[in-house]
């Protein structure tokens, strides 16, 4: 008989639990070192859990009054909503496609189906709050973002981030959340060398610290009289914040590294509300992860400091090289020159070359007849249409550059290819940007879905050599709409060396040459067509996901749908990155999509449950 059957036993074992650190629990609750269990679901407004109002009103007294309850920025257009101004709604209506008029407001944002279309200036359309969030804090201070935190952790409520909300995979916006606005978070510090805290080193370049809310026309505008620049986004109202985490593109990245490349130290409220310093000495892996691992996932960036760079001189040419061999020019779907994708893969097979003689820029494409852009659309061309610089350099230099490439395209095929070309010389990239900073609309419905692609996908496609293959994939992603292909990698992103040895941004980036993009559009209030768009979508992408199968994409502007999204958008770097969310943030009080570990929780009807 064993001694646990025995009366001894019965006493030893008595004795043992008497004594044992879960006695209590196990003769109160017959389980042992079992913790309360969690809400199945954060709160939602009108259900038990949700914050009283004297709860609000403390947090906003606690804040210095910056708790908003902002009503969506279309219900001036809607009869029977409280802010309805017949006066009001023209100026609205106007404003809807801009940048500047979503990133002003605290709760807009720039591509209507991330609010759900539940309120767009339309009046006879819905109107409702339902696709947006309920309050919003207006932080300017890191102490601002912490108590909100400390909010949204203490009442189970969901929390999101916005900044300016040019977000192409709407991370920065949900419904029945608490939103904390970074927009107003401003601060430009510049240093001539920079000592990140807590370590015993001295970094010997120039640097700037700026805050969280922090804009690139604010940033290159603050540098420029000092000669200097950053590597930065295209658009005047891209914010410090999301561009960093989630990696950072732009003109100077072929040549410095991407922008994640260049923090030297981030200040970061993480979700259990500290407020903390990473950098290559402490928080070593929250520095590695926020440096391309995602906005609204490890914490909140509330400043880094980014390495400068002199300002170089650009030499800038727009090029276009087309054919107008159609039916028609006035058909917009009519089949153009099956040569067409045959040249346009020809010229992208160039462009590693070109990448590494210190060409960089942007192109758009279209194997079918589109609005050609060197006349404002008043005719229509099939081809590639490119806007490209080189930095410190002449007209000469990039004259040479492209007279191999346009004697090749003349020879072989002959007559065919009209080349239109303007060059222009600007004294720094700020006087560059002026005239070339992104310029398109927004307010729209709008998928965006892209690819990496390296030497071997363009100038091969991994078929020995032949470009058929390239150009085949190339016409049917781009069949029918207009593809770019960004010249923004090259070896400034593949011989970076980050601060702290690595960051985390996609591996296939450090391979490619070209970030290859495309938007699907589709109408408002219509689930069939949002369904269809994403199917298209993923139509569209597959045959560049065909030709380049080990590559990734970009995060920051990618297919919110995309098949497998965590090696996508983050490769073998993705285990690491979990298990970094699940230390900062075991509660997940903050979650998105598609973002670092949020497989733990799903939306329903607009609620955030656990799955």
């Amino acid at each position: 008989m064993s001694s646990s059957s025995s009366p001894l036993g019965l006493v030893l074992l008595s004795i043992l639990l008497l004594f044992s650190p879960v006695s209590t629990t196990a003769v109160r609750t017959g389980k042992y070192n079992k913790p309360p269990p969690l809400p199945l679901c954060k709160a939602i407004p009108g259900a038990v859990g949700w914050p009283s109002p004297q709860s609000w009103a403390r947090l906003n007294e606690s804040t210095g009054g910056r708790l908003l309850q902002p009503p969506p920025p279309g219900a001036v257009c809607h009869p029977g909503q409280p802010t309805y101004s017949p006066a009001a709604c023209p100026a609205v209506q106007a404003g809807w496609s801009t940048y500047d008029f979503h990133q002003a407001d605290p709760i807009s944002t720039d591509w209507n189906q991330w609010n759900n279309d539940s309120c767009l200036p339309v009046p006879s359309d819905r109107c409702g709050g339902q696709g947006y969030p309920v309050y919003v804090i207006n932080a300017t201070t890191a102490r601002h973002v912490k108590l909100g935190m400390d909010f949204a952790t203490r009442y189970n409520v969901r929390l999101v981030v916005k900044s300016t909300g040019h977000d192409y995979i709407g991370r920065s916006v949900a419904p029945n959340s608490l939103s904390i606005w970074v927009h107003h978070m401003k601060g430009i510090q510049t240093h001539d060398s920079f000592r990140p805290q807590r370590c015993n080193v001295n970094i010997d370049s120039k640097a700037v610290t700026v805050a969280g809310g922090v804009q690139m026309m604010g940033l290159y505008t603050a540098l420029n009289p000092l000669n200097q620049t950053v590597v930065g986004g295209n658009g005047r109202t891209v914010s410090v914040g999301g561009y960093l985490t989630g990696g950072g593109h732009g003109l100077l990245s072929a040549r410095y590294g991407l922008g994640a490349d260049q923090v030297l130290e981030m200040e970061v409220v993480t979700p259990t509300g500290d407020i903390v310093t990473a950098n290559e000495c402490q928080n070593t892996d929250l520095f590695w992860a926020m440096r391309g691992g995602g906005g609204s996932t490890f914490g909140i960036l509330t400043s880094a400091t980014i390495k400068t760079f002199p300002s170089p001189q650009i030499v800038n040419l727009l090029l276009g090289i087309s054919t107008t061999t159609t039916t028609t020019t006035t058909n917009l779907t009519t089949p153009s020159s099956p040569l067409v994708p045959a040249m346009i893969a020809y010229v992208l097979s160039r462009f590693p070359s070109l990448g590494d003689r210190g060409l960089s820029g942007y192109s758009l494409f279209s194997p079918s007849p589109a609005p050609n852009p060197f006349d404002g659309g008043a005719t229509t061309a099939s081809g590639i249409f490119m806007q490209v610089a080189l930095q410190d350099s002449t007209v000469a230099a990039m004259t040479q550059l492209w007279a191999p490439v346009l004697s090749h395209i003349n020879a072989t095929w002959p007559g065919v290819f009209s080349a239109q070309f303007v060059s222009a010389v600007y004294p720094s990239f700020y006087a560059w940007y002026q005239d070339y900073y992104d310029q398109s609309s927004t307010g729209t419905n709008n998928f965006i879905v892209s690819r990496l692609l390296d030497a071997k996908a363009l100038a091969a496609g991994g078929s020995g050599g032949d470009l058929g293959v390239t150009a085949e994939a190339l016409r049917q992603f781009s069949a029918g709409e207009i593809g770019t292909a960004y010249l923004v990698a090259g070896r400034g992103v593949h011989e970076a060396r980050p601060r702290g040895g690595g960051n985390a941004v996609c591996p296939a980036w450090r391979k490619a040459y070209v970030h290859a993009t495309l938007d699907i559009s589709f109408p408002p209030l219509n689930p069939a067509a949002r369904a269809d768009a994403i199917a298209r979508a993923n139509a569209h992408l597959e045959p560049l996901r065909r030709l380049a199968p080990d590559s990734g994409a970009y995060m920051n502007e990618a297919n919110p749908e995309e098949p497998d999204w965590q090696h996508q958008f983050w490769g073998a770097n993705y285990e690491r990155l979990v298990r970094i969310k699940r230390a900062v943030d075991p509660d997940d009080v903050l979650w998105c999509t598609p973002c670092v570990g949020n497989e733990r929780w799903h939306e329903v009807n607009g609620q955030l449950c656990r799955v």
